[in-house]
């Protein structure tokens, strides 16, 4: 067997022990083969390493003639052309700015930080769905830099489904922004180690949050940002990390993090497949963790995100095409669809579901 970092496992894989969440909570269980739904649920649950068998299971290949996926149809398109150019210069420009704070001392320049979203945001009001544009962005050797910026957009665009002030908004997207920064600090050869990480590698690891509260500390940050970016990993129900603190304890901007970050780990790009289907993150939201979040953030956040995919064309798992035509707001994650052969109301025939946005 071996140990595998969550963001390296690919479909086919299989688990070589039970692997469990930080409280100790069941996940998979031993001899699992992974597909994609179960490697987006150790995402869910931050499990950053897993050990899995040598062996390998291949993939059915599916031989049918090729189509463009969804997120291809987006990638060569000239509005995301042009916000790939505004998005990765300003990201650059985001980048140097966090490392002239982590390794020279320099002061942190909030309102410089918020220009880099602001010019984004201006990009992406023209485009139909910046959500779509956010999740094809994801570059592999910048992950933390691009994720950041990711969850600092969802932070802006929530902020306004959430009806909150300028000033608050602006918070919220600072929140998001630097609720990583700690990563800046742990070492490559721990994070990319090969083999099997030490307790102690693995605590760094997980001491993310706390690194980058020590590195704000004494900037001029609201409380409640430095709030954000200490408890981000925290859970209303107490089974997060590093402090195991329950809803109440747990700020405002944290709990609109702690949901934008596990939205954009799910459906952003991995090695392996495209951008995950958002409807398959929203169901997981449903199954797995609609009491770990504050009820009016994740309520609010994902009634919004599922209407901006209304009159989205779909592929459903019993192979039919159809337009998202309706939105049960008991089951988010399960529409109505029109189809060529009547309308599906996925709320009540769970055996079927969204495979992919065509």
């Amino acid at each position: 067997m071996r140990r595998v970092s969550t963001s390296e496992l690919v479909p086919g894989m299989i688990t070589a022990e039970d692997v469990y969440s930080f409280n100790n909570q069941l996940i998979l269980s031993k001899g699992l083969i992974l597909n994609d739904k179960t490697i987006t649920k150790l995402a869910f649950y931050s499990v950053l390493q897993v050990r899995v068998e040598d062996q390998c299971i291949e993939p059915v290949v599916d031989e049918s003639p090729y189509e463009l996926s969804y997120s291809e149809k987006i990638q060569n398109s000239p509005e995301f052309i042009r916000f790939r150019k505004e998005f990765e210069t300003d990201v650059d420009n985001f980048k140097g700015a966090i490392n002239d704070v982590v390794e020279r001392g320099a002061c942190l320049d909030t309102d410089k930080l918020m220009n880099y979203t602001l010019n984004i945001l201006d990009i992406g009001a023209t485009t139909p769905n910046l959500f779509d544009m956010l999740h094809n962005m994801r570059q592999y050797d910048d992950a933390t830099y691009i994720h950041s910026m990711n969850v600092a957009l969802i932070c802006s665009v929530f902020s306004r489904w959430l009806r909150l002030s300028e000033e608050e908004t602006r918070l919220a997207t600072i929140s998001g922004l630097l609720h990583d920064i700690g990563k800046t600090c742990i070492p490559d050869d721990i994070i990319k180690k090969p083999g099997k990480l030490t307790k102690n590698e693995y605590d760094v690891i997980k001491r993310h949050s706390q690194e980058g509260y020590r590195i704000l500390q004494n900037s001029n940050l609201d409380p409640a940002v430095l709030n954000a970016v200490l408890l981000h990993h925290e859970r209303c129900d107490g089974s997060g990390y590093p402090l195991g603190v329950k809803g109440d304890k747990i700020g405002f901007y944290a709990k609109m993090v702690s949901i934008a970050d596990v939205y954009d780990a799910m459906t952003s790009a991995r090695i392996y497949r495209g951008p995950l289907c958002p409807f398959k993150a929203i169901s997981l939201f449903e199954s797995e963790g609609l009491n770990k979040y504050d009820t009016r953030c994740i309520m609010t956040f994902l009634e919004n995100v599922v209407n901006t995919y209304l009159l989205n064309e779909v592929r459903l798992t019993n192979g039919l095409r159809g337009t998202i035509v309706y939105v049960n707001k008991h089951r988010l994650s399960a529409p109505t669809i029109k189809t060529a052969h009547g309308y599906i109301d996925l709320s009540i025939h769970p055996d079927i579901e969204i495979e992919s946005l065509i």
